[in-house]
């Protein structure tokens, strides 16, 4: 099995129109705040407003995909005005008083929660750094070196975040922090350059993130991929240090991956990521019925989460690009399969024929278990980064291949 030109050209076809023509349309027509600003995430199946309160994070989300679509496809006034109401929305009412952004805030921008994580910070600097480079708003580029380097000094600098656990009794360091900020150097170096934020460069940032990763987090005599470890990279043979998220851990390899490609394919760094997708579809392919299980134990043991056999709609898609970039980068048939098999599930399962874009929570069989398009965690992201990146990449090779990449191997 392979990715053959047809198949290729399909594949275009289904990014390219699912984004233009079903997810894209459905935020705008739905999710837009066309009083207060910004973006409303809760809706229904059909699009119906279900809770006012906003996400904050998924304001920069937005804004990213709006901007970058504006950017990187067509320049849209639509879309670049979406993403100005995201942007504006942050600027005008998320950020609270020590300059660290809310989680949630209601319709009109007043105060609700404060995480002491700082994703809502990565996401404004990755939806504000694309909308800078679009609009050519320098206020906007200094604000997202602004909410990277608060993510930065919460995420690495010690004190400063409190921890999740008493380091007294168990120190533990998790994957996440150095996933984001691999994640959102990539995206401001692409808007911006390699700016130096905090004290090194986002390629330094990127690099620092990374050896981190694959001297604490990746254990490949065990197969796996930690969410958690000990400071030092122990396995803590706990529930949280044994739970395992394939498909968290395969977005990890796609970024890494995507860095390995950006510097010319560097065989260190392509080594990795494939290291990582090829444990962690291991541990997460449901061989039964199909997907990715949310979470599984380092040991096969039972997991304490009780959605652990649940497929949630993002696993796949970061499983999808994934799977796509791996076969781009060596062009192993095995590649070709598993996207194959993860694109044709996850396109079978969660998209709505009815009312467009996807459902987000399928139970471990493929029955939907929610009717939602979207809540405080599931917005215009997850999904259009899939296709939208998934379509570049089917042009790039569709124009760079000769033909023996894409023959039966």
């Amino acid at each position: 099995m392979s990715l053959t030109p047809d198949r290729l050209a399909t594949l275009r076809t289904v990014y390219r129109d699912g984004l233009l023509d079903n997810v894209i349309p459905f935020w705008l027509r739905h999710g837009l705040d066309r009083e207060h600003g910004g973006l409303l995430t809760c809706l229904d199946r059909d699009g119906t407003v279900i809770d006012t309160d906003k996400a904050v994070w998924l304001q920069g989300r937005a804004a990213w995909t709006f901007a970058t679509l504006h950017r990187t496809v067509e320049p849209r006034p639509e879309w670049l005005d979406a993403a100005r109401s995201c942007v504006d929305f942050l600027r005008r009412h998320c950020r609270a008083p020590d300059g660290k952004l809310y989680f949630t805030v209601t319709r009109d921008g007043r105060p609700l929660r404060m995480r002491r994580y700082v994703y809502s910070e990565s996401f404004a600097a990755i939806g504000s750094a694309v909308f800078a480079a679009t609009a050519g708003d320098a206020r906007a580029a200094t604000e997202a070196a602004g909410y990277f380097e608060t993510y930065l000094r919460h995420s690495f600098t010690p004190g400063v975040m409190p921890p999740k656990t008493d380091p007294s009794t168990r120190p533990s360091q998790g994957i996440a922090a150095h996933m984001i900020a691999i994640a959102t150097a990539q995206e401001i170096r692409t808007a911006l350059g390699d700016l130096a934020i905090a004290g090194a460069t986002c390629t330094q940032w990127i690099d620092r993130s990374i050896a981190r990763i694959e001297r604490d987090f990746y254990k490949p005599e065990d197969g796996a991929l930690l969410e958690t470890a000990g400071p030092d990279g122990q396995v803590l043979d706990h529930f949280d240090g044994r739970t395992l998220n394939p498909g968290h851990a395969i977005e990890c390899a796609w970024f890494v991956l995507h860095e390995a490609k950006y510097r010319g394919r560097d065989p260190r760094l392509v080594k990795l990521g494939l290291g990582i997708l090829d444990a962690m579809w291991a541990r997460g392919w449901d061989s039964e019925f199909g997907g990715l299980l949310y979470v599984t134990d380092l040991k096969g043991l039972p997991v304490q989460e009780y959605w652990a056999e649940m497929k949630f709609w993002w696993p796949h898609n970061e499983a999808v690009i994934a799977t796509l970039l791996a076969w781009q980068l060596t062009g192993d048939v095995k590649y070709a399969a598993w996207h194959r098999l993860v694109h044709e599930w996850s396109h079978r399962v969660f998209p709505d024929p009815e009312h467009g874009e996807w459902f987000g929570y399928a139970h471990r069989d493929g029955r939907i278990s929610t009717q939602l398009k979207g809540n405080f965690w599931k917005g215009p992201f997850h999904v259009p980064r899939m296709q939208w990146y998934c379509w570049r990449l089917v042009e790039e090779i569709l124009k760079t291949t000769t033909g023996s990449h894409t023959r039966d191997t």
